[in-house]
């Protein structure tokens, strides 16, 4: 699944358009790389979120293509 739909999909970002703009704007990393919007992810994949000057650090434990809101949230474990 590509990045800017897991970050919508998982509600880890609200919108596709704003997780694509994080992508482009360099401040998304998976395992370390920074990654397009375009970057296919899969389970066990850690992504890395910027929003300002903190960073959070995400595990990917499963990827859906449709997901209830009230579920989305088993899609990934917060490490930092």
């Amino acid at each position: 699944m590509r990045l800017d739909k897991f970050l919508k999909v998982s509600r880890i970002i609200k919108r596709r358009t704003v997780a694509k703009d994080f992508a482009e704007n360099e401040r998304v990393m998976v395992n370390g790389r920074i990654a397009k919007p375009s970057t296919e992810i899969k389970k066990g994949d850690i992504l890395t979120l910027r929003i300002g000057d903190r960073e959070t650090v995400f595990e990917i434990l499963d990827i859906k293509e449709n997901i209830k809101a009230s579920e989305a949230r088993n899609l990934y474990r917060i490490i930092e």
